[in-house]
């Protein structure tokens, strides 16, 4: 490989906010395509860029449900998995989903550890909800402490921790842990992993992980909510992408069906940048017809009558 096309390689994207078409701010981004072998197909910028991988994480933390039979010993469906791999509004209707998990698995929602949002009255209306009651209804079906659900070497964790482990087969020890902000456990993950993690959960070569995809897919409102950009995405490419947040500048789509992975991250931790990079390079791969990104961008990147964002720069293949 050339000097040239090295460089080329490693070009960062960029997203300018223009008022009136003059440039006013600037964010940086990485981003990296995967696929379900863990073979980085294209790439902006550099795909060992570590960061944590936040809510991005919620489809294999549910794995914890989705592989111990809790669904089954519970009577919880696919708008409950959708729930559980959710960053939500904190609406009546997530709120009641949360609730009917806990309910069917006989525990107050006194025992939820995520924060109570300001100025409400519940952990139920926390975002981070769904994962929260996920993980206690694990707890419950496998007799493990409820109490300390949270804690990094808690079962229900290890657990968690091992399934990502063996999906990008590392030694689980080798993972670098800190806390979220709802108080769970996240990790350290290079962008190439996260992009590998979505190839793997949308190659549909695991049941388990179809299965999740088909609850966010098919119950995309649970995900996000109003406006929320995965809920948006999802809705309108009829189950194609699988698509999840993670704050600080972090985006991770799945191609379904194909074993594709993409993950984004902006340096400065900029929501409104990741997702115009997120539309930007969905067009540029075909994943998104030209109708779709016209319609994502007028939600997404124009932001005002006198704003907008834009971004500059493409992947380049690895």
């Amino acid at each position: 490989m050339t000097s040239r096309a090295k460089r080329h390689q490693n070009t960062e994207l960029q997203v300018q906010l223009l008022r009136e078409g003059i440039a006013e701010s600037n964010h940086i981004a990485h981003a990296v395509v995967s696929d379900s072998r863990g073979r980085i197909l294209s790439v902006a910028g550099d795909a060992e860029t570590a960061t944590f991988v936040r809510s991005a994480l919620k489809p294999f933390q549910a794995l914890a449900v989705a592989t111990t039979g809790t669904l089954e010993r519970y009577g919880l469906d696919d708008k409950d998995l959708a729930i559980m791999c959710s960053s939500h509004k904190g609406s009546i209707e997530h709120v009641r989903q949360v609730f009917h998990i806990l309910w069917r698995a006989d525990i107050e929602p006194t025992m939820l550890k995520c924060p109570i949002p300001e100025g409400q009255d519940s952990p139920l209306r926390n975002n981070c909800s769904g994962k929260h009651a996920g993980m206690l209804a694990v707890c419950q079906q496998r007799n493990w402490p409820l109490d300390s659900y949270l804690h990094r070497n808690h079962p229900v964790q290890t657990l968690i921790l091992g399934k990502v482990a063996d999906l990008l087969g590392m030694p689980a020890d080798e993972f670098i842990m800190a806390h979220d902000d709802c108080g769970a456990p996240t990790y350290l993950l290079q962008l190439s992993q996260m992009s590998t993690l979505f190839a793997k959960l949308a190659s549909g070569d695991s049941l388990d992980m179809e299965r999740i995809v088909r609850a966010m897919t098919h119950h995309p409102d649970m995900v996000g909510g109003v406006d929320a950009f995965d809920t948006e995405l999802m809705k309108l490419t009829d189950g194609e992408l699988v698509s999840k947040s993670g704050a600080e500048g972090i985006q991770c789509i799945g191609r379904v069906g194909e074993g594709l992975g993409l993950a984004v991250k902006v340096l400065d931790g900029s929501k409104r940048a990741k997702y115009a990079i997120a539309i930007h390079l969905l067009k540029q791969l075909g994943w998104i017809l030209p109708a779709v990104a016209e319609t994502l961008a007028e939600t997404y990147m124009v932001l005002s009558q006198y704003k907008r964002l834009d971004v500059a720069g493409e992947l380049s293949l690895h």
